[in-house]
């Protein structure tokens, strides 16, 4: 009995000790979370910090130069050519976060286009039939790639640079001498593309909903947490992030309706970024993304179909080039060979990068797109109001993407740094 006392005597401190770390795990104060924010940043982890920053600057030096640039009727405009371009940069992120690059959805969104504009009006089919078809023919195009990488392994620089050319040559084939097919200005798609706007009430209730979820999901992520006795975040610090998030949405949605309004295809843009980002973060699919992006071998090693992941990310991204280029007709109201040309593959692909996807592959967010976008057509909307000539829009489009190459290469070095320290 007294060895058994003697034995069981020292680990009874221990247990109270155990218990009390417990205590400080489930009571992390906010300054707690300050310093691990500050730990992650000094560790390599920015997230979307530098986009944050440098939206607000940009927004800062445009407001000063040119006071129209904050008006609502500016920023509701500015939305507007947001969505079309974020949306094929949404499939951008897809294929970057596997470490592969699709040069071709510019043209990929010109022939959606040129398909969309024979289809409808020249042939007389329903409208949404010539989406339909449109969008299969995005998705069989994405499939060619991902075939000619994973069987015939093509790199898809050289795979998608030779799809960029054939599909141009579609595109001017099926448009034919004309050129340019002009759409119903009547019609919905029209319409979605140009002046369909929320209702103010429904814009503020939309503004509503994010913060409602962060609660909703910080909530069932604490009591998971500590059932497994892990650190969870303060109520304090949730109902804070959830209350900073939907007062900046709502003030969002209030100053917008004093001009037009939200756009509804900006609000598409936002409901396919939210779907992508549940899918990335919450689903197997998502998960295998990453790991094949990080560790193509590991991830086929520990049974992940990487000929299947391929495919699924090449046929959403010209999937997603195609809807965008739909939009981006229903935007001009017109099918046109310059449709798809131009900056379209340097502002789809610099707005992924420059919102935080890294071109190494394994790292990004659904969420980089569309603050990416937003960066791009800042600066090209700053820039029209000041009567500047586009030369100086894609030199500075072009600076920004060199620094967050920077950011991204430098933050990559100070995360392998600090997991070998």
């Amino acid at each position: 009995m007294n060895q058994q006392k003697n034995a069981t005597a020292p680990t009874q401190p221990g247990a109270r000790l155990d218990r009390s770390d417990e205590r400080v795990k489930h009571n992390d104060s906010i300054v707690d979370l300050a310093k691990a924010f500050i730990d992650r940043i000094r560790s390599g982890d920015l997230g979307m910090l530098p986009v944050a920053v440098g939206l607000i600057v940009i927004s800062t030096v445009f407001s000063i130069l040119n006071p129209v640039f904050l008006l609502p009727n500016n920023l509701v405009n500015l939305l507007f050519d947001c969505a079309t371009v974020g949306i094929i940069s949404l499939g951008i992120v897809c294929v970057l976060l596997l470490g592969e690059i699709d040069l071709s959805v510019g043209s990929m969104s010109g022939l959606s286009s040129a398909i969309i504009g024979v289809l409808w009006v020249n042939a007389g089919w329903p409208v949404g039939g010539a989406i339909l078809v449109a969008l299969i023919v995005g998705a069989a195009v994405g499939a060619l790639y991902a075939t000619l990488y994973s069987r015939l392994g093509m790199p898809s620089f050289v795979a998608t640079l030779a799809g960029l050319l054939a599909l141009l040559g579609l595109q001017l084939y099926i448009l034919g001498p004309t050129g340019s097919i002009n759409l119903p200005y009547a019609s919905p798609l029209v319409r979605f593309g140009q002046i369909l706007v929320m209702p103010a009430w429904v814009s503020h209730v939309l503004a509503l909903l994010p913060g409602a979820v962060m609660v909703v999901v910080g909530m069932r992520t604490r009591e998971r947490r500590k059932v497994a006795n892990l650190s969870s975040q303060p109520i304090g610090a949730l109902a804070l992030k959830a209350g900073i998030l939907t007062i900046a949405l709502e003030f969002a949605a209030y100053y917008l309706n004093l001009g037009r309004g939200v756009p509804w295809m900006f609000g598409l843009l936002v409901v396919l970024v939210v779907v992508l980002n549940y899918a990335l973060t919450r689903t197997r699919w998502g998960r295998s993304m990453f790991a094949v992006g990080g560790n193509r071998e590991a991830a086929r090693r520990s049974g992940i179909n990487v000929r299947r992941i391929y495919m699924s990310a090449f046929m959403l991204c010209s999937t997603l080039a195609t809807l965008g280029g739909i939009l981006s007709a229903s935007r001009l109201a017109s099918s046109s060979q310059q449709a798809g040309t131009g900056d379209v593959n340097l502002n789809a692909i610099a707005a992924a990068v420059i919102g935080g996807t890294s071109l190494f592959g394994g790292r990004g967010s659904a969420y980089s797109a569309l603050l990416g976008i937003i960066v791009i057509q800042a600066i090209s909307n700053g820039l029209t109001l000041l009567n500047l000539s586009s030369s100086l829009r894609y030199m500075i489009t072009g600076a920004v993407l060199a620094i967050a190459v920077i950011v991204d290469s430098l933050a990559r070095r100070s995360r392998v740094s600090h997991g070998r320290a």
